[in-house]
């Protein structure tokens, strides 16, 4: 901890500061492990699956919304789903939760730290530590601005003049904001909008403070911590200002407390970025215990429309396995659009033409980030996942359902965690009046449902609703028995038709393996059983359909069907 404090704030005494670190993540002398966690692979297994929410997608117009999510996930997703990550619940101004006023409180139009405290009692709670930035209209901002310490150097501030040509950045709005302070007219660092101004981890109060709210967090239940937009959080004017070394340096120090923590506390690092600066994020294994798969999204969502998994086959032979006490986070879709900036160099320019066409005539909007120099480019589509399978490249628009499954069970058969947007799981169309209304694309697939029409949505077998989240809890409680979906379970892209993704799993105990395959074409397939190379004197059957599987024979698969054969129980 000494030689990372050491690194981060080379002009500052260390040794105190270090002192100052321990007590903020420790007050009053708490309790902490007297060696730290070893990486293991023991922090998650098979039986981890989340769902992705905020904490008002679902309400009654009666009940806290909070109290309606948690009766959601025991009637709904009991067995299936043992996770829940609650997009920030604190009082907050803008972008939907992530301009924080208050991290010590909890939107008093969601309920209140008692029900966040239930739901972290039932399920395995990740929430948001939103730490590059804060609301404009919150208290520490009206500090700084008032010239009130500590706040008044809590805000990154730069020049006009300065040069920010090279800094990188997920929007198009001006970097640099003009306010008057008590000081004067300042100009404050704004990465992602005006109402989310960034802060100065040059100071290392900043830090301290933030540690703070980590183990109030960890107090309240919070076992998953999902470092949002952490990439961007120390700036240097003349840089990029993106994954520079004391932003690693400052995972590495968080990383640190954790493993000391009693409590079994994961790092997440939101991270949306190409691949190289993405798994970075693990480090020597001494980072974040988990990294976000950027590329899934946009990939299988390539696959799904094409028909051919050339490019997503490629990329997953190219992803090294999780090192040693690290995994992935799969999803394909959550709160946010689906990022293209992770397929730069993985699917060609005319291919991203082709999704962006397609979901674009299925009612998709798409969003814009500035390029360092001047210009844009595509940063996002925004549109619901289960809305994006509508129709394929060709044109094709029936069996919208079953394309949909498919895409999402090949999130649950990949090596790593995975975690379902709600909206996924309860196949939400795209909310294009709440886009207009609020003059925000993300907003399409921010739906949120009036609790009694979703629930005779539901008991109605015959509904879009009824049916994906049917089909989605059966194959996540089929999963959540299978030591060969360990998050860390061996994992081979196998080589055969275009039309096929084909994995194989072991488990970590070598006793069970199971070949996972995705027809994403619409067209009946027939694969030789030899290509899997079945074991002969083992008995073989698709644990999705209770078929036996000969190892001799062909093993059908019908347009996006899913088969998950193994060799045990």
């Amino acid at each position: 901890m000494f030689n990372l404090i050491a690194q981060i704030y080379p002009e500052h005494d260390a040794g105190a500061l270090t002192r100052e670190v321990i007590a903020a993540f420790w007050p009053e002398g708490g309790a902490r492990r007297q060696r730290p966690r070893k990486p293991s692979n023991n922090l998650w297994s098979e039986r981890d699956a989340l769902v992705i929410t905020y904490g008002n997608s679902i309400l009654d117009g009666s009940h806290k919304p909070l109290d309606l999510l948690l009766d959601f996930v025991e009637a709904r997703l009991k067995g299936a789903v043992n996770g829940v990550h609650i997009l920030p619940f604190f009082p907050y101004t803008s972008d939907d939760g992530f301009a924080v006023t208050d991290y010590y409180k909890v939107d008093a139009a969601l309920g209140d730290w008692p029900d966040i405290q239930r739901i972290g009692k039932e399920v395995m709670l990740m929430s948001d530590m939103v730490l590059n930035h804060v609301s404009s209209q919150g208290t520490w901002f009206n500090d700084y601005r008032q010239g009130r310490a500590p706040y008044d150097k809590f805000f990154k501030e730069a020049l006009p003049t300065d040069d920010l040509s090279d800094v990188v950045r997920p929007r198009t709005t001006p970097l640099l904001r003009e306010v008057d302070t008590s000081m004067g007219p300042r100009h404050v660092w704004c990465t992602f909008s005006h109402d989310q101004v960034d802060l100065d981890f040059h100071n290392p109060e900043v830090l301290l403070e933030i540690l703070r709210i980590l183990r109030f967090h960890i107090d309240q239940g919070v076992r998953i911590i999902r470092l949002d937009a952490v990439a961007f959080v120390w700036k240097k004017i003349g840089s990029p200002s993106i994954h520079l070394p004391q932003t690693h340096a400052i995972v590495k120090l968080m990383r640190v407390l954790a493993d000391f923590a009693q409590e079994k506390v994961i790092l997440l690092t939101e991270t949306n970025v190409p691949k190289a600066e993405n798994l970075s994020y693990f480090g020597r294994r001494d980072e974040a215990h988990m990294v976000y798969n950027f590329p899934l999204p946009p990939l299988v969502l390539h696959a799904l429309l094409s028909g051919n998994t050339r490019y997503l086959r490629r990329w997953l032979r190219s992803m090294p396995p999780a090192p040693l006490g690290c995994a992935y986070f799969n999803f394909s879709a959550s709160h946010d659009g689906i990022g293209m900036r992770p397929v730069e160099g993985i699917l060609p320019p005319d291919e991203v033409g082709h999704i962006i066409n397609t979901v674009q005539t299925s009612g998709g909007l798409v969003s814009m980030r500035a390029l360092p120099g001047g210009g844009q480019s595509v940063y996002e589509i925004n549109c619901g996942y289960f809305d994006a399978m509508s129709r394929t490249f060709a044109g094709e628009e029936a069996k919208k359902i079953e394309r949909f499954l498919c895409s999402q069970t090949v999130v649950m058969s990949l090596e790593g965690i995975p975690a379902f947007y709600i909206h996924s799981l309860l196949a939400t169309p795209n909310d294009h009046e709440a886009a207009a209304r609020r003059g925000m694309n993300r907003a399409i697939n921010r739906h949120r449902w009036h609790y009694p029409a979703l629930q005779e949505k539901l008991d109605d077998p015959d509904s879009d609703q009824a049916r994906v989240l049917s089909e989605m809890t059966r194959r996540l409680k089929i999963r959540a028995k299978q030591s060969g979906f360990h998050p860390n379970a061996t994992q081979l892209t196998l080589q055969m038709d275009d039309r096929v993704l084909g994995v194989w799993r072991q488990s970590l105990d070598r006793q069970q393996s199971i070949f996972a395959l995705h027809n994403v074409s619409d067209e009946t397939i027939e694969l030789d059983s030899y290509a899997l190379n079945l074991i002969d004197d083992e008995h073989w059957h698709d644990l999705l359909t209770g078929e036996a599987i000969e190892t001799d024979g062909v093993i059908p698969l019908a347009p996006y069907q899913c088969r998950w054969i193994t060799n045990t129980v």
